[in-house]
């Protein structure tokens, strides 16, 4: 029978790859000592998620992944970006570049099956270039995919091929993109290693690097999933998290506007039509949060009176955790088609290219921001 883990040389969790401890509950990598037996021993946070779909609050430190991302320019290494297409410009990691050095970065842009169908993808493929670009990040490829819906795995693992050589596969991303399941994908293709890692939707599931042996003598190293604090899902109560984040196709919903209109996304998030011309407004959120339309000049009471009853997701305990709003004013020029982004919550697309002044309101602390329309 093992002793404890002081008395043997470091463990690791083979479901998030933190080194193992026995002593302190609350802290990361924590193992009841009887779990010390097992044949494959995973950490009591992983063995919530992975029986239970249940999250701890156990977080690291942001410098933490800050000083592990910064190895990598240091490596001979391919580096995979995974970033969510709900979520784009939240997800990516800004200053990715001046990490990863001279060292080849593909884009994986992850969550493809929530877009309609009839979705052009040159297009969206150019809108990511663009966009990342404007980032500053150097990209050899971009890959859509969907890592629930296994669609365009077999376009990485050709594209990955190309690229690797002899290096080892560095996986980075922000939590909730779908990091896991990739390398779960990466793990069954590569490696004949049986264990995958845990996969689960709550923020920072992977707490350490975790190296994958592949055939050849190369790894796959598992990067911990960054946690970005402007994004509805680092912000929002374990019971919302699941209507913020849209697990099926996003069912697009237009409003024709007047000036002087509002539109509630339950108590989440507003938006308000200040100035402009009559014109439609495309909506792509989660189907579970209800959108009320109402008055500009009634916006205030009707939020003072019916926040997380009437209005809502959250509810009215939950909506009491949240920071208070701030609100963003956008004026949008005449002749361009813009999208209206809010970070984790999804954007509203300005349909005419007629012009108008627009303002969100959002929790402080949000990401809000105009771009040149997705779709």
């Amino acid at each position: 029978m093992k002793e404890s883990i002081g008395e043997q040389e470091a463990m690791n969790c083979s479901g998030c790859g933190i080194t193992l401890q026995t002593e302190q509950s609350d802290l990361p990598g924590y193992v009841p000592p009887k779990a010390l037996e097992q044949e494959q021993i995973i950490c009591q946070r992983c063995f919530r998620i992975k029986n239970y779909n249940e999250s701890s609050s156990v977080t690291v430190d942001q410098d933490e992944f800050l000083k592990l991302l910064s190895q990598i320019g240091n490596k001979n290494a391919l580096v995979i970006h995974i970033v969510d297409l709900f979520d784009f410009q939240g997800s990516m990691i800004s200053g990715l570049q001046r990490f990863v050095g001279n060292n080849p970065v593909i884009l994986v842009v992850n969550k493809i099956d929530l877009l309609p169908k009839v979705t052009n993808w040159n297009k969206i493929k150019n809108w990511v270039q663009q966009q990342s670009k404007e980032e500053g990040l150097k990209t050899e490829e971009i890959v859509l995919v969907s890592a629930k819906k296994n669609q365009g795995f077999e376009r990485l693992l050709e594209t990955i091929a190309t690229y690797r050589g002899d290096r080892d596969v560095y996986v980075v991303g922000a939590t909730n993109v779908g990091k896991s399941t990739l390398v779960n994908r990466l793990i069954r293709d590569y490696s004949d290693l049986e264990q995958e890692l845990t996969t689960s939707r709550y923020p920072g599931t992977t707490l350490d690097m975790v190296n994958i042996p592949l055939d050849d003598g190369r790894f796959i190293i598992d990067t911990p999933g960054i946690v970005y604090p402007w994004r509805f899902s680092e912000l929002v109560s374990r019971e919302d998290l699941g209507a913020t984040m849209p697990e099926n196709p996003l069912k697009p919903m237009v409003y024709q506007l007047n000036e002087g209109q509002t539109l509630f996304f339950g108590a989440m998030a507003r938006f308000d039509f200040i100035q402009g011309e009559r014109q439609s407004f495309t909506c792509f959120l989660s189907p579970q949060i209800v959108i009320h339309r109402t008055k500009l000049e009634r916006a205030d009471s009707l939020y003072a009176d019916h926040a997380g009853v009437m209005l809502t997701p959250p509810n009215q305990a939950n909506l009491a955790k949240l920071p208070e709003w701030t609100r963003h004013e956008f004026s949008l020029k005449k002749g361009t088609r813009s999208d209206v982004f809010i970070s984790g919550l999804g954007w509203i697309k300005i349909n005419s290219d007629q012009g108008a002044l627009i303002a969100i309101h959002v929790p402080r602390g949000v990401k809000v921001l105009t771009r040149p329309s997705l779709i």
